[in-house]
């Protein structure tokens, strides 16, 4: 379901990140255009998980600017960036592990949708149903495969019009990494939701996405679809070598 038409829903342009005077992100340009998902693969260190951090405003683009709906967000700050329907599923999951499954669910909603908490829920464990079954366990005690659900399923509960995910199979089993990925792409197909995924596993983020970036060192070096990138020779033997199928 992808929309090309009109201005895209996140326009990163020229953003440059630093850390102290060490320089993150070297001047990236990325669109993200509604209806879409768009993933950006690179090696671990490549400034991937900084350009998810610096659209959501820590840190800041030192120069550059970011724009989500025509709006410069570059200087919000990341409260307010959250108030705009766009969520995050960071990396490392980062639940609330005293809280249990209903409990983290309770945070994800906003307060101006807790009037759909109930039936936002219920879609939850249709997409995800173990976590109906774990809904009164602490989120400490659950498998690193429902901790990562229960991470997606919180950033849906604020019925965001842009979902980030930064990493999402990072340390699963292939079973699960399987059914997450089943259930972003499930989400896109049906709702049109808006996607921009961070992942290292290269294989299960090209057949996902309409759209990829390749990000080395802290520049994107490569776009296309993603059916393009997974056939690129120098992809495959960067990233697809090993059979990480």
């Amino acid at each position: 379901m992808t929309a090309t038409n009109g201005s895209p829903l996140l326009a990163v342009r020229g953003v440059k990140t630093y850390y102290g005077n060490i320089i993150a992100l070297k001047g990236v340009d990325v669109d993200v255009n509604p209806g879409e998902i768009v993933t950006l693969i690179g090696a671990n260190g490549a400034g991937k998980s900084t350009l998810m951090m610096t659209i959501f405003g820590s840190p800041r683009a030192r120069e550059g600017a970011i724009l989500y709906e025509g709006r410069d967000i570059t200087k919000m700050p990341p409260h307010e960036i959250a108030r705009l329907r766009i969520a995050q599923s960071p990396e490392g999951r980062r639940i609330f592990p005293r809280m249990t499954v209903l409990e983290n669910l309770q945070m994800g909603a906003s307060l101006d949708n807790l009037k759909y908490f109930d039936e936002d829920a219920e879609k939850m464990f249709v997409l995800f149903p173990r976590l109906k079954e774990r809904l009164h366990q602490r989120g400490g005690t659950l498998s690193g495969g429902e901790q990562q659900m229960l991470a997606i399923a919180r950033a849906l509960m604020a019925r965001p019009k842009l979902l980030m995910l930064d990493e999402p199979s990072l340390g699963l089993a292939p079973l699960i990494v399987k059914q997450i990925f089943d259930a972003i792409r499930e989400l896109n197909r049906t709702q049109g939701l808006t996607v921009f995924l961070v992942e290292q596993n290269a294989y299960h983020a090209l057949k996902l996405a309409h759209r990829a970036y390749v990000m080395v060192n802290g520049v994107i070096t490569m776009t296309g679809s993603g059916r393009e990138l997974l056939e690129n020779p120098e992809v495959r033997a960067a990233y697809l070598e090993g059979g990480r199928h």
